[in-house]
């Protein structure tokens, strides 16, 4: 009787601990939503979504975070893109062309794995090492080069894990049609499409928001380039000059900014979730 006393109330103290953790993270997401929103959304205005920085709009003149705005955008669309014109072919090479539970795929899944959990800021520091023995300049061709490394993991595992939901007997069943590998992988892209959708999602969410690998090597400009080897201002950036600014208004417009990012993060979350539920449904 004692020893089911002792686990009823082992189960009670586990059930107090997992929900004060719930609710200290629900909190704290509030409490960070809140901030942005009662900081920000005062200095937030059409103007300074849609212009470019004046001069001097890094002390409180006039202009916007256009230039900014777009320039995250375009890094993070490109860099996403060659993610997964990258990433999704390596998952495929390793669930249909290597023999599964092989040294060479069990090493090269621990690879990309050290790869997703190291900091981004280890990231800008190779790119910045590769750019420097290229002869490229801080650019927005270093800012891709470098989110292009740190969302490729991101694609690769996530398409891996999306791969291993794939029944057996559907490989089975293509196999005995006379399906070659190449073919039973499309049948396979096929069936994980809305997964695939959602990896480069978060790829994308993951290279719009980074503010490491980019202050190495992307640059910083009021002016929208016209080439890729020029340099880029990002939103990211943007956010961390203006805070540093002991101007108040600056720091209300650093908010204004954070509130845009946490938008479209926010779209890119809801977009995954119906993504991810669509992927249940396709699975049933």
């Amino acid at each position: 009787m004692s020893n089911v006393k002792q686990r009823l109330l082992k189960e009670k103290i586990a059930k107090i601990a997992m929900q004060i953790s719930g609710i200290t993270i629900t909190g704290s997401l509030f409490f960070i939503i809140g901030t942005i929103l009662y900081k920000g959304l005062p200095h937030l205005t059409w103007e300074m979504v849609s212009q470019t920085p004046k001069g001097g709009f890094y002390i409180g003149k006039d202009g916007g975070i256009l230039t900014a705005l777009l320039g995250s955008l375009s890094l993070a669309t490109v860099s996403t893109g060659l993610a997964t014109l990258t990433g999704v072919p390596i998952s495929i090479y390793l669930n249909m062309y290597v023999k599964q539970n092989s040294f060479i795929e069990r090493s090269s899944k621990l690879l990309f794995d050290v790869l997703f959990g190291i900091p981004s800021i280890v990231y800008g520091a190779i790119a910045f090492s590769i750019m420097v023995w290229m002869g490229i300049r801080a650019s927005l061709l270093g800012g891709i080069i470098t989110i292009t490394l740190l969302t490729i993991p991101i694609v690769v595992r996530t398409v891996d894990e999306l791969l291993k939901t794939v029944p057996a007997d559907l490989k089975n069943v293509t196999y005995s049609l006379g399906a070659t590998r190449w073919e039973t992988a499309q049948v396979f892209i096929r069936y994980i499409k809305p997964g695939i959708f959602t990896a480069i999602l978060l790829a994308f969410g993951r290279a719009i928001g980074d503010v490491a690998g980019v202050l190495l090597t992307t640059g910083f400009s009021d002016n929208l380039p016209k080439y890729i080897d020029e340099p880029s201002a990002t939103l990211p950036l943007a956010i961390f000059f203006q805070l540093s600014s002991p101007i108040p208004e600056v720091q209300g417009r650093a908010y204004a900014s954070a509130l845009i990012l946490t938008f479209i993060i926010l779209i890119i979350v809801i977009c995954t979730h119906l993504l991810a539920s669509k992927q249940q449904k396709h699975k049933i």
